[in-house]
């Protein structure tokens, strides 16, 4: 075939190909408008460098993403199929296509914490059915006018970078934009390498947010040149859940609380038959699903009456007084053998066994009740509490019995100092963050999200769905599970050698 220039084939095909050019560059401005909800998803980062590499990598690997799909897909259709409106009107097709998908992405990453993947298929489409029947009208409007507007412009752009080739072909806008996305690519890719050799996690710990990423690690690259010491990366990113010699070591001077709300009457059962006879026919308890707590039952109950995980408890706590309430003025748990029933009257928050009480429900008084997971080979469990205190009604997400009792007190009580300062857990009412850490049977829990993460003693791990209990295929994220050790050993205080 003769694909000289007077060739009429390799003339359209040349102004298809720099039209497409033009064509994905306006692409790249549309997806890095949407791929921005990415940033906003995760916690954002705490160094001047972090912000630095997230925006770099943001601009770059979204771009980069952008022009890989026009180069798998429009270019070699320009050069099979050089008829410019059908062209067009294809690439106006497939790249609202591509839009919607990063889109859909971007929502189900926003919600669940976790890209598009087959494994975690029925969760996403669980997350999806609740929103489209939670407002069904609304939802279908807006998907549908999204979809309809982004063919639109998609429609424009073409049509306009088409007609105006040759105006646009005299700019240099091409070469300079070109050349700040490779060197932006290049940077955080070497960013990253030093980041990782070096375990500075503001940087590492965003592995994964935006789609399609899989950075380049120094672990392999800096050791194939011999110049990673192994050792020492390891010993920097080792696994440590011993907990045996840990104490629990609170601050000296703890923030004075006294609280003007109404005390809460926290009812915990042993089977889930007791506590469905307990709240049958009482509509002021309102039902509220995802909480987790361990299968172990002395590990719940500490949870719930200390406000941390049980990586504290030993058989000095098991049935001490909670640390953060040394006047015994603010929490009365019943169930620790305490006998002061005065006291209990004036508690704020008073814990019953209602296996081993006689409670009647009584709508003048607060409650909040839930039942032990039943005890089986899983280590945690996903259960509902039952409550009339309005703040904990309407809690979406997952949420842990050290996060109620971290709530009622920061809240409720309005002693949010004091919680801060004594316990390991959420504030549900005023935070917005979706991260947890616990130990259990000696596993550490972490989630974020929709996504339990479950390391054993040996390093071994799982990633599970919390909403349906099945296995995610997905890497272990070594800078989250470091902060969520951060986050569990920050009262540890192991004692002198």
């Amino acid at each position: 075939m003769n694909l000289s220039p007077q060739n009429p084939f390799s003339s359209k095909a040349s102004q298809l190909l720099s039209w497409g050019h033009w064509f994905t560059f306006a692409n790249i401005g549309l997806v890095l408008l949407i791929s921005s909800s990415y940033l906003f998803a995760d916690k954002s980062p705490t160094t001047l460098l972090g912000w630095f590499y997230m925006l770099i990598t943001w601009v770059s690997h979204t771009s980069f993403i952008t022009f890989s799909a026009f180069v798998l897909t429009i270019f070699p259709l320009s050069m099979v199929f050089p008829y410019p409106r059908h062209i067009r009107g294809m690439a106006a097709i497939l790249a609202t296509l591509g839009i919607a998908l990063l889109s859909l992405d971007a929502f189900v990453y926003y919600k669940l914490g976790y890209h598009l993947n087959f494994s975690s298929l029925s969760d996403i489409v669980s997350v999806l059915w609740k929103t489209i029947i939670g407002h069904p009208i609304i939802a279908t409007v807006a998907a549908g006018g999204f979809i309809l507007i982004i063919f639109a412009l998609e429609l424009v752009a073409g049509n306009h970078a088409w007609h105006n080739l040759a105006k646009l072909k005299q700019y240099r806008f091409p070469r300079y934009a070109t050349g700040a996305l490779v060197s932006c690519f290049a940077m955080s890719h070497t960013i990253h390498i030093w980041a990782d050799a070096n375990t500075y996690f503001d940087i590492t710990k965003q592995d994964n947010v935006l789609p399609l990423s899989y950075p380049t690690t120094a672990k392999k690259l800096l050791a194939r040149h011999d110049l990673l010491d192994i050792e020492k990366y390891q010993q920097a990113t080792d696994i440590q859940f011993d907990h045996n010699d840990s104490q629990y070591q609170l601050p000296r001077a703890l923030p004075n609380c006294q609280p003007r709300k109404a005390s809460v009457n926290i009812v915990y059962f042993q089977t889930l038959a007791e506590l469905l006879s307990f709240t049958n026919d009482h509509d002021e308890l309102v039902a509220v699903s995802q909480l987790i707590q361990p299968t172990n039952h002395d590990d719940a109950r500490f949870n719930l009456t200390f406000g941390l995980p049980a990586y504290y408890r030993n058989p000095q706590t098991q049935h001490a007084h909670p640390s953060w309430d040394p006047s015994k003025r603010l929490i009365f748990p019943k169930h620790l053998g305490d006998t002061a029933a005065e006291e209990g009257g004036n508690a704020s928050l008073i814990i019953i066994n209602g296996s081993e009480s006689t409670v009647k429900f009584d709508p003048k008084h607060l409650y909040f009740a839930f039942a032990l997971a039943a005890k089986n080979s899983d280590v945690i469990s996903a259960s509902s509490y039952f409550t009339n205190v309005t703040k904990l009604q309407q809690i979406d997400g997952f949420k842990q019995l050290q996060d109620i009792t971290y709530t009622l007190l920061a809240s409720h009580l309005e002693c949010s100092e004091l919680a801060k300062a004594t316990m390991i857990g959420r504030d549900l009412i005023n935070s917005r963050t979706s991260v947890g850490v616990n130990f259990t049977q000696g596993v550490l829990v972490a989630f974020k999200k929709d996504r339990i993460t479950l390391i054993k003693h040996d390093g071994s791990y799982e990633h599970i769905s919390g909403t349906d209990g099945f296995a995610i295929e997905q890497k272990l994220n070594v800078p989250f599970l470091i902060q969520s050790i951060k986050t569990l050993k920050q009262f540890s205080n192991p004692p002198p050698t």
